[in-house]
């Protein structure tokens, strides 16, 4: 008897690869090199193996040894500078491109970075993206050795330094292109080679010839189903590997039957095989797959939502104050940034005392004093008295939005559960479509009829395509997402719509959010002001985003702004500063030290004092905004709960219960501490709460609602807390808003209905044999595009009405 010797394979315990060369043994396990051995003992000892739960051998061998000097340009400032987003000489923010990353095991890792070194201070994935944003501790690590402990645990970042200094030169892959035009010219020839078969000739032509034309029809579909068709294979295989069926599974398991299929039956010369069905199959799907994300370009919602994020700022220009949407702002222009204002680009100090506060970057409130001729980065807010900055950098919208999304900001999670009913549905429908798929060949090899069987097979793998119920819900929300910012509403994310839609109760703002910021009569009370009084108080309050602060502002005339010293403003309060000779306190009379206040109940009252003598004060009538009283008729008739909170007097008091009704609540008085209580009061109560304000006094209510809005009006006032921002322009147009939120799901259900309708018709006539899988690859894109199509028009004509 002959021995037999059999040698098991061994495969790496960190990336999986077949140990071939060398295997090294290390706390009981087998690595494939140094590399792999490297990372394990990284992780192990940083208490990080948990990495290897999620998914059996999910490391990357990092096999390439790199030089010591690799990384080396890193410590050059100019590079660095290209590469971060932000830093203040101790804490960096900075984002890589990680084509690595793969699977929910790299999300961990790379999530968890702060554990292999504490310099990392946190580190957030977009994995459709696959970008990571780390923010690091300059002190403990530099930007090299991140850039060297990511490349040693099998994550080097991508680095491109010409796409840093010319974005517009990125090329586009078209690697897509050349697969339909290789596929789509194997297919014509393998049908040509083809045609003694379609009109029954091969009796009347030679054996050899035809032995030729199926050979030839052979090597032609070699290239499409190793080249062409090798994206349905990898993303099939990564999707099982994930231990999920995605849309390629069927896909490719219908191309691997067809090919083995033809392939024996030419080689065996036992038929002439599909070829040129497989061919024209995988010609088809590509080329329904290129149309579908054309479509997706054109609509583009993601994207173009951020392109329009609606921060203004002031721009000094001909020497005069003017306000410039940050999409129009140029490198060299000069911004006036006042208290509590973002800073929406880098730039450059060049004139007052600036103090930032970068907690919307990095999370902690720590002021950081700069002077003159200092770097500011882009989402630092201002503390103190206004400063003017010269832009040095591009706006990146993309940016602002990032943070906008950033972990500190966002609010609780939604359930999302008609979203996670139609995921479950869409994982699941995979299962059941290659259970027919069975069913249908193992029908018609009982009835003897091989060929129908195969056809039917692969039919019912192609035609039954879940990718049409997998996009209902995010397609309807983000085409509504489209559609919000084209009429000036934007919002954080999808999320927020479906939060919308749940929305029962209805919190306002009254200063600044009910009424117009910018167009208030205003008459001063009390002694006569000098022309030097007038200066000082313009030049205190220039320094102030509150709308009051800011119709004062406009309204004295205008002269030479002095130098304000120990600014300060309590929110909901008033405000205070320093001059030569004067020390000027202007807001509530309690602020100001007035104790018994004046009666004037049709207008709001801003006190001020110099020197501790209380002067008069401002009276400002504040103007409604256009269309209030049409949309409050339209919440009520809605039944949705009211409520209207204020920090002035109760002078408007009739005016307001006569507008909202009495069945609403209002509140004068309120300090932001107050709104924000109030808004956990009515969460208390089960409410699904909304709140809108204009971003400045009531931060804290905002982040606490569920959904909260805030009104953007010619200044710099957007507030991170917030979900979303209304051009005060559109004001009047809440009431749609709520109702498109709320037909979201009508629309979602609709869509998902067509799909299973489109699906089920299909499947039908797949398993009747009545379909080919050449025409089921035709018509499998029709109904992604007939959900888009229901969708984008369905919502255009809601949000119309």
């Amino acid at each position: 008897m002959q021995n037999v010797s059999t040698q098991k394979l061994i495969h790496c315990y960190h990336c999986g690869d077949e140990c071939r060369n060398e295997k090294i043994h290390f706390d009981e396990k087998i690595f494939c090199c140094e590399g792999c051995k490297l990372v394990y003992e990284i992780l192990q000892e940083n208490n990080l193996c948990t990495y290897y739960n999620f998914n059996s051998t999910p490391g990357i061998s990092p096999k390439k040894k790199f030089l010591a000097e690799r990384f080396a340009f890193l410590d050059e400032p100019h590079v660095k500078q290209k590469l971060i987003h932000f830093t203040d000489g101790k804490t960096t923010s900075i984002t890589f491109y990680v084509p690595q990353m793969h699977c929910s095991s790299c999300i961990w890792l790379l999530e968890h970075l702060n554990r292999i070194n504490e310099g990392v201070v946190r580190s957030q994935v977009n994995f459709l993206k696959h970008e990571v944003n780390i923010t690091y501790n300059e002190e403990r690590i530099s930007l090299r050795k991140l850039v060297e402990m990511l490349a040693t645990i099998g994550y080097e970042p991508l680095i491109n330094l010409n796409d840093l200094e010319n974005k517009s030169n990125q090329h586009k892959d078209k690697t897509y292109i050349y697969k339909i035009g290789v596929a789509g010219f194997c297919f014509g020839n393998i049908m040509l080679f083809s045609f003694p078969e379609y009109f029954s000739l091969t009796d009347f032509i030679e054996p050899g010839f035809k032995n030729i034309f199926s050979y030839i029809n052979l090597a032609l579909s070699l290239p499409v189903f190793f080249y062409c068709s090798a994206q349905f294979f990898k993303g099939a295989w990564l999707g099982i590997k994930q231990k999920f069926l995605n849309i390629d599974v069927p896909i490719a398991l219908g191309i691997l039957v067809m090919f083995v299929r033809s392939a024996y039956e030419i080689l065996s010369a036992t038929g002439a095989g599909y070829m040129d069905t497989m061919a024209g199959l995988v010609f088809f799907m590509l080329l329904g797959r290129m149309f579908q994300n054309k479509t997706y370009d054109t609509l583009s919602f993601e994207r173009d939502y951020k392109s329009f994020f609606p921060v203004a700022v002031m721009c000094r220009r001909n020497g005069k104050e003017t306000s410039v949407t940050i999409s129009n702002l140029k490198p060299g222009e000069r911004i006036i940034i006042r208290n509590e204002e973002l800073i929406p680009a880098d730039a450059v100090l060049m004139k007052g005392s600036a103090n930032i506060d970068y907690s919307f970057v990095t999370g902690e409130a720590m002021p950081v004093s700069k002077g003159k001729g200092e770097l500011i980065y882009a989402g630092g807010k201002q503390s103190g008295t206004a400063i003017e900055l010269e832009v040095v950098k591009e706006v990146s919208q993309s940016y602002l939005t990032q943070l906008w999304n950033n972990d500190a900001y966002r609010l609780k999670q939604d359930d999302g559960s008609f979203q996670l009913l139609v995921n479950r549905i869409s994982h699941w429908f995979t299962f059941v479509i290659i259970g027919i798929a069975l069913a249908a060949l193992g029908y018609w090899l009982w009835r003897g009829d091989l060929p129908t069987g195969m056809s039917a097979f692969t039919a019912v793998l192609i035609i039954a395509c879940p990718c049409a119920l997998a996009i209902s819900s995010p397609f309807t929300l983000g085409n509504i997402l489209r559609l919000f910012g084209k009429n000036k509403f934007y919002l954080k994310n999808f999320s927020v719509i479906e939060k919308l839609a749940k929305v029962d109760t209805i919190v306002f703002d009254k200063t600044g959010t009910l009424t117009k910021s910018n167009t208030s009569t205003i008459d001063f009370i009390g002694d006569e002001l000098s022309a030097d009084e007038l200066k000082m108080i313009r030049s205190v309050v220039h320094h102030s985003s509150h709308p009051l602060s800011q119709a004062i502002y406009k309204m004295l005339p205008e002269a030479e702004l002095l130098a304000v010293d120990q600014y300060a403003e309590e929110a909901g309060k008033g405000i205070q500063g320093e001059l030569p000779g004067a020390k000027i306190k202007i807001g509530s009379a309690e602020f100001t030290g007035v104790k018994i206040p004046e009666e004037d109940l049709t207008a709001s009252k801003v006190y001020v004092s110099v020197n501790g003598l209380v002067k008069g004060y401002f009276s400002i009538r504040n103007e409604y905004r256009n269309g209030v009283d049409e949309m409050v008729k339209k919440f009520r008739e809605k039944n949705y709960h009211l409520a209207v909170l204020s920090g002035d007097h109760e002078g408007e008091k009739d005016f307001l219960q006569k507008l909202f009704g009495k069945e609403t609540e209002i509140h004068f008085h309120q300090s932001p501490a107050d709104k924000l209580r109030f808004i956990q009061s009515l969460q208390n109560q089960h409410h699904k709460v909304l709140m809108i304000g204009d971003g400045l006094n009531d931060a804290g209510a905002l982040k606490q609602s569920d959904v909260g809005i805030s009104i953007s009006d010619d200044v710099n006032n957007f507030s991170p807390a917030c979900d979303g921002i209304l051009d005060a322009t559109r004001f009047s147009w809440l009431a749609n808003i709520l109702r498109v939120s709320k037909s979201s799901r009508r629309i979602i259900l609709g869509s998902f209905v067509i799909a299973l309708l489109y699906n089920t018709i299909g499947l039908w006539f797949a398993v009747q044999g009545l379909l080919s899988p050449v025409v089921a690859a035709i018509l499998m894109p029709i109904s992604s595009v007939t959900i888009i199509t229901f969708t984008t028009g369905v919502s255009n004509l809601i949000s119309r009405k």
